[in-house]
């Protein structure tokens, strides 16, 4: 493919995931990348900082699009309808990327840098989220603790979705992952 071609940012990805699964993450280099993407080293950096972000260039989207839910949530829904509904709309994100989900899972797993990276992105989620509820109005601690339930649903909703044999779609697994924790918590 020419350097020419169409986006270069989703070459990258390609080209680096297939290294990390081919050679291993620390045994890829940013050169291996670009060699692989047809593309160079000094346009790899106008897309990423290093390349650990290409495992992890998707958390801005994902963020602004888990507020953005939040903030569209109706006024009388509670802290957790709310967080729900975030939860519930990166569903469009994750739709066409299971394959590529279920490499990242693997290659962060095998990296204590990458867990530690997944995990500052995880914080820096509940934390966003956090803070949208205390703009819709709901005090402390209990926009801490719904945002955090909301990013444990997240994550094991989508340690779900990678799973070898699982079959059904992020949206389902986040509603099933819903209903169950509002199960546990409820109030006999």
């Amino acid at each position: 493919m020419g350097r020419w071609e169409p986006d270069a940012p989703g070459r990258f990805r390609a080209a680096a995931m297939e290294l990390f699964v081919e050679r291993g993450y620390e045994q890829t280099t940013v050169a291996d990348i670009a060699a692989r993407a047809g593309l160079t080293g000094r346009t790899f950096f106008r897309y990423f900082a290093d390349k650990r972000e290409v495992l992890f260039d998707g958390s801005a989207r994902l963020q602004k699009m888990m507020v953005e839910a939040l903030e569209r949530a109706p006024a009388q829904a509670t802290a957790m309808e709310a967080i729900g509904a975030a939860v519930l709309a990166t569903a469009p994100f994750f739709s066409d990327n299971r394959a590529f989900g279920r490499q990242r899972s693997r290659v962060i797993a095998a990296h204590a840098e990458l867990r530690e990276r997944e995990l500052i992105k995880l914080a820096t989620l509940a934390a966003a989220l956090a803070e949208g509820l205390r703009r819709r109005g709901v005090g402390e601690p209990d926009a801490s603790l719904a945002s955090e339930a909301g990013i444990a649903v997240f994550r094991v909703a989508f340690a779900t979705w990678v799973g070898e044999s699982e079959q059904r779609s992020f949206d389902e697994i986040v509603s099933g992952s819903l209903a169950r924790l509002r199960a546990l918590t409820a109030i006999a």
